[in-house]
């Protein structure tokens, strides 16, 4: 590793390229270090994949814990430094973000690729060769992959709550995922629009998770409308209306204060009574509007004056104040009403409707709850459990099922998991190498067997003999069972369609591409340059100092 790269010229005069004090590793010392972080990285998760998977706990600066085996709250959690490892982290996001699950299977998929990458880097396979190979096999895995997917209908609810079981097995929901499964299935259908082409468009956020310790797992519940962390403002309102009319507003009910220093000249005692009439008039008129339209339901974005307050709770009212914008746009969405910025503006057309709208206290806190509402557009996921790290980690796994869930809507295809369609994209593989010229089938072949490090994990995990599931599964999948995989809750190797076992084939694709571009990406670096800062130069020195040879 050098310190201040430097250059001559033609004269012999050394001439600074890189700052004093940058650090320059090149060739293949480079690749090994690139290599070596991102199969560290692939190490750490290694030990968390499938049903019989290892959890982690983390600690962070603050002394908080999170105990979790989410790949990507893993990766998120640590405090990665290398270039090379935030590259496999980086992946890990992204697959978090676009299909929810397989975060862990693309790291370990990606430490696989650049292991075996590497024995042929030592081989003397030049890494273009490698990328070029690898590029071509993940192109042809998906091939095989589009073709071997069995197409089901996208809102076929049997299916849909296997693939999120299927989700929660590996996750510490898995006894409850049963009724989970049916739970969120409902919730994804609920919120779910078919587009004019006669697909599915799934928006996530519209399905709002709520979590608070108390009870247990099996206490949590699907709401259909929104739960919000708010407390109705006075004592004196009802606490609970049925056939609710919801009035949603989004500006304060208080008398707005100038946006300019003003002054009020009282010359007389009295005047100072018909101000305060005045403002009391004001207040009154606004709560006096919301009536008019026939709400008995008031949600405000903004404060709610305390004069304000008597008047809604005299006119049986129920209020509730400071609301988040987040959640006055999904109420909007489950009640049908329409957010409005002036009481002016207000009528009976802009006003929402619900079946209960009710004050509850869970735990110490006092929440409201607006449910039952026809169709709503939006709901809310309430997760209980018995501890902050347990609904913490629940709430991880129901977002990973709703994002698969998701995907099988608006993709509707499915494959086996337990390592299947691994196995059976190796063996597939394997024998369209045969087909490629030169060095690049050494690539393709690597490429396969690194395909198998996804059963070989399960198996590792389960307990198993690697070795054995290898051998079995090859034969099996030599056999045309194309869904034979590890079957890591029962005796080895299965046919895992038949346990009900299914995945998204979004899911896989995502994986392989993911996993395939940032091998490629670091394969194809060979100089890591790390700058840091100069000091200052010292005082009275020359603008090109660090050019030996030159006057100052």
């Amino acid at each position: 590793m050098a310190q201040a790269s430097y250059a001559t010229t033609e004269g012999g005069q050394q001439v600074l390229i890189l700052r004093e004090g940058t650090s320059q590793n090149r060739g293949r010392n480079a690749q090994s270090n690139n290599i070596w972080a991102a199969k560290e990285i692939a190490r750490i998760v290694k030990s968390t994949l499938g049903p019989r998977g290892m959890d982690k706990m983390l600690l962070d600066g603050m002394g908080d814990v999170t105990i979790t085996n989410d790949g990507a709250t893993i990766l998120k959690e640590i405090d990665v430094q290398h270039p090379g490892a935030k590259m496999i982290v980086e992946i890990s996001k992204t697959i978090d973000n676009e299909v929810g699950d397989g975060t862990t299977s693309s790291v370990i998929l990606a430490g696989a690729l650049l292991e075996n990458a590497e024995e042929l880097i030592n081989k003397g396979v030049h890494p273009t060769v490698i990328v070029d190979g690898y590029k071509k096999a993940a192109l042809q895995a998906l091939k095989i992959l589009d073709k071997i997917a069995i197409k089901v209908e996208a809102d076929d609810k049997g299916t849909l709550v296997k693939i999120a079981r299927t989700s929660m097995a590996s996750k510490l929901v898995s006894n409850e995922s049963a009724e989970l499964g049916a739970m969120l299935v409902d919730a994804v259908l609920q919120v779910a629009e078919k587009t004019p082409e006669g697909k599915f468009a799934v928006d996530i956020d519209n399905v709002k998770v709520e979590k608070k310790t108390g009870g247990s797992l099996k206490d949590t519940s699907f709401i259909k409308g929104i739960i919000l962390d708010k407390e109705v403002v006075h004592s004196g309102m009802p606490k609970r209306i049925e056939n609710a009319r919801i009035a949603l507003i989004n500006s304060p009910l208080e008398i707005e204060k100038t946006e300019f220093d003003a002054k009020i000249d009282i010359k007389d005692p009295s005047q100072i009574q018909q101000y305060l009439d005045e403002e009391t008039k004001m207040l009154r008129d606004m709560v006096g509007k919301i009536s008019e339209a026939g709400a008995n339901v008031l949600v405000c974005q903004k404060g709610i004056d305390d004069i304000a307050q008597h008047y809604l709770a005299k006119a049986g009212v129920l209020s509730v104040r400071r609301v988040k914008d987040s959640d006055m746009t999904k109420l909007a969405r489950a009640t049908g009403a329409t957010i409005v910025t002036g009481l002016d503006g207000l009528s009976k057309a802009d006003l929402g409707q619900a079946g209960l709208v009710e004050e509850r206290k869970i735990e110490d806190d006092k929440w409201t709850y607006i449910e039952d509402c026809k169709n709503p557009k939006a709901v809310t996921i309430l997760i209980r459990g018995g501890s902050q790290r347990i609904i913490d980690e629940a709430e991880r796994c129901v977002h990973d099922a709703v994002m698969v869930i998701k995907d099988v809507l608006e993709k509707p295809g499915i494959i086996g998991g337990g390592g299947a369609v691994e196995e059976e994209l190796s063996y597939r593989l394997m024998k369209w190498s045969n087909t490629l010229q030169g060095r690049e089938q050494l690539a393709a072949e690597k490429f396969a067997e690194s395909l198998e490090s996804i059963p070989i994990t399960l198996a590792e995990n389960a307990g198993f003999d690697p070795i054995d599931i290898r051998v079995e599964l090859r034969e099996k999948h030599g056999n045309d069972k194309i869904w034979y995989g590890v079957d890591v809750l029962g005796n080895g190797v299965a046919d895992l369609f038949k346990k009900d076992v299914i995945e998204p084939v979004s899911v896989k694709e995502q994986v392989i591409k993911s996993a395939t571009e940032c091998t490629c990406m670091i394969l194809r670096i060979d100089d890591v340059i790390a700058g840091s800062k100069a000091s200052m130069p010292p005082q009275g020195s020359g603008a090109l100092g660090g050019m030996p040879g030159m006057e100052q």
